[in-house]
């Protein structure tokens, strides 16, 4: 059994209208899609995606002819591509759904077999004013979820609690709160210096005030001496780690104890056989593991599989922000998109692998000559 083919395309999704991210001074007009395909000689496909693979094609000898069920070899390599060229942990999804399907076993299954749902969580993705988020708000309790993140980084921290307090007047303790404050990674054009301690300490103490669950991402993501301190000057549960681009870092975050929530995701670091075995670390440590999954609906799969069938978390990142963000858009190039049940509930299929279908005309129409978002 050998991996035959290796084929990666890129989608672009128009937005009409544009989506102001919070964490990006610049409108989205298009939504980037990476797709990896695994073939083997036997003609079974897995499917992954997430970040852009750049500069795989020059490693995908490595993997051509391979037996994709060496997935702690497939992990090793990766790793090593890590270093010299891009993030290309998508294909390590990829290799999973293969053998899922080889072995005829879903991927929750294959990485520990805990459960298969999982309580989801609504993340905006946006920034609105005060009544706006609040309307929203309650709009989330309404469709089930147990948790709402809001986004911080508006011009005026004065604004950013505005919308804070809006929201937990109009929810009440109906809704756990949880904070993004996004000071971890930038975008490339973005040049704004991220948080001081003094800074993120004077927020996390205002978050106190409203209950707030966790603040994400209060400072730079190697400012491991800050964090640690921050841990232990606020009540708020601190969590971080969706840039984090080594796994290595993640535990010396765990040795230093920077962090109550550990978020790394399946797509961007590590993938399923790394992940995996830090998500038991984490917990080990008395901390919760609750990945990153802002991107695609196979990225959102990916990781709710790892999490669900190894310790399991009180909710997952469910990117949704109406009428902007939905999960129409998010995951256009699936045959169907991912939802809720009326409870906030995710469930993993018992399909071999993933069970993912792709809309093969919308990613026909949506092909692209680049990954970047124009």
């Amino acid at each position: 059994m050998k991996i035959a083919s290796i084929q990666i395309t890129h989608h672009q999704l128009p937005l009409d209208p544009p989506f102001p991210a919070a964490w990006d001074t610049q409108p989205r007009h298009k939504f980037p899609a990476t797709i990896v395909r695994v073939t083997d000689d036997e003609g079974r496909t897995g499917i992954g995606s997430g970040d852009a693979l750049y500069g795989f094609h020059d490693y995908a000898h490595l993997f051509i002819g391979q037996d994709p069920r060496h997935l702690d070899r497939h992990a090793t390599v990766l790793d090593n591509i890590s270093f010299h060229a891009g993030r290309c942990w998508p294909l390590e999804i990829a290799l999973w759904d293969l053998v899922g399907q080889i072995e005829g076993r879903p991927i929750w299954q294959m990485v520990g077999g805990t459960g298969k749902r999982i309580r989801a969580y609504a993340s905006f993705g946006t920034h609105r004013n005060a009544g706006d988020s609040a309307a929203v708000a309650v709009t989330a309790i309404e469709c089930g979820f147990p948790a709402l993140k809001l986004r911080f980084g508006r011009l005026r921290l004065e604004d950013d609690l505005a919308v804070l307090a809006a929201v937990r007047r109009a929810v009440g303790e109906r809704l756990h709160l949880l904070v993004d404050c996004n000071q971890g990674w930038r975008m490339p054009w973005d040049v704004q210096p991220p948080w001081d301690y003094a800074r993120a300490l004077e927020v996390a103490q205002e978050l106190a005030r409203y209950g707030v669950y966790w603040m994400e991402e209060p400072l730079h993501r190697a400012d491991y001496t800050g964090m640690a301190r921050l841990r232990g000057a606020t009540r708020v549960k601190i969590a971080g780690g969706e840039g984090t681009r080594e796994i290595h870092e993640f535990y010396t975050l765990l040795e230093r104890d920077c962090l109550d929530i550990y978020q790394p995701d399946v797509a961007w670091t590590g993938g399923m056989t790394q992940l995996r075995k830090l998500a038991q670390a984490v917990v080990d440590a008395g901390c919760l593991f609750t990945p990153h999954t802002w991107g695609n609906g196979i990225g959102l799969l990916a990781n709710m599989h790892l999490t669900a069938g190894t310790v399991g978390a009180p909710f997952l990142e469910f990117p949704w922000d109406p009428p902007l963000w939905t999960t129409a858009r998010r995951d256009f190039m699936l045959s169907s998109p991912i939802e809720i049940d009326s409870a906030g509930t995710l469930f993993c299929s018992d399909a071999p692998g993933m069970g993912i279908l792709l809309d093969e005309a919308i990613l026909a129409r949506t092909l692209s000559n680049t990954a970047r978002y124009v």
